[in-house]
């Protein structure tokens, strides 16, 4: 049995032992946009449920930010998205990225290979990055997919993408320009701190600086209200970014009730939930933390 598969069977082996009560507290972390942010609290408010004491340090940055954290030990559980581990190891090609399942496998075993991370439950939902344009845009140029939108862009068709510098850098822009043959100059991009889609849906939806295309997270729940058209990305280029926590064996080894613990809350997610759940707090303006808390009651997670 090769070392993975030895961790995870000691997780399921040791899944409901007693916590020692010297446990230090286990730092619970999280990216700046708004969905990670929610689900890091909900995994926090559920160990600390569960008697796992927790500090809180969600929102701490961007993905660079977080891992690097990760990997140095200075925090110890954060929700990843699966498709990202394709970039992380450099075998973005891959094919396996594009399948929710083996996805899951190849990252969980790279992972832990090369760091001692242990994936937990993902969702069964993908939050893969993905284009969205003003309704108006949408209906007059007969836009419904990312093909329609590369023969739009191609033929003369105006457009301002509001975007962060992680879709640009990470080279995700780029795949779609090659996949649906379009390119946008870099006066078409307004490009915007962090990762938060809110402030790339507001943009469009109040036409910042000519904006009238956004970056989204195909769950984002702010879409349909601020007047956006989803686009179809009909040749699947993008790879399936299901939320998955992930947590290093050191930790999981001195907590093992965690992956139980988790997997509940995980496998409750689909798209219609995630985006529900973002819609609340990307267009009501509740409190991340008040939205984790009362899901988590709701579903009789905890108390």
């Amino acid at each position: 049995m090769s070392s993975f598969l030895k961790s995870i069977s000691l997780v399921a082996a040791l899944a409901f032992a007693p916590l020692s009560p010297a446990q230090p507290a286990l730092v619970v972390s999280s990216k700046l946009s708004s969905e990670s942010a929610m689900i890091g609290h909900m995994i926090r408010l559920l160990l600390e449920a569960n008697g796992i004491p927790t500090i809180d340090r969600t929102t701490l940055g961007g993905t660079p930010i977080v891992r690097k954290a990760m990997i140095a030990g200075q925090i110890d559980l954060y929700v990843e998205y699966t498709g990202n581990a394709g970039f992380f190891f450099n075998v973005a090609a891959d094919p396996a990225w594009k399948d929710a399942r083996q996805g899951y496998e190849l990252g969980a075993r790279l992972d832990y290979q090369a760091h001692r991370i242990v994936w937990l439950t993902p969702a069964n939902a993908s939050n893969a990055w993905a284009l969205a344009v003003r309704k108006e845009i949408g209906l007059a140029n007969r836009l419904a997919t990312l093909s329609d939108f590369g023969r739009w862009v191609s033929g003369g068709g105006h457009v301002v993408l509001a975007c962060s510098a992680e879709f640009v850098n990470s080279a995700t822009l780029r795949s779609l320009e090659k996949t649906y043959a379009f390119t946008l100059r870099p006066d078409q991009l307004i490009v915007l701190a962090g990762g938060d889609t809110s402030a790339t849906i507001g943009a469009a939806a109040a036409r910042t600086s000519g904006t009238n295309a956004a970056m989204v997270y195909s769950t984002d729940g702010g879409i349909a209200a601020s007047n956006l058209t989803l686009l179809e990305d009909d040749k699947h280029d993008q790879p399936i970014f299901a939320p998955v926590p992930i947590v290093r064996e050191a930790v999981l080894k001195a907590n093992p009730r965690i992956a139980a613990i988790v997997r509940p809350l995980m496998e409750s997610f689909d798209r219609e939930v995630l985006e529900a759940l973002n819609a609340r707090v990307q267009i009501s303006g509740e409190p991340t933390e008040a939205v984790a808390e009362e899901y988590l009651r709701s579903k009789g997670f905890v108390k």
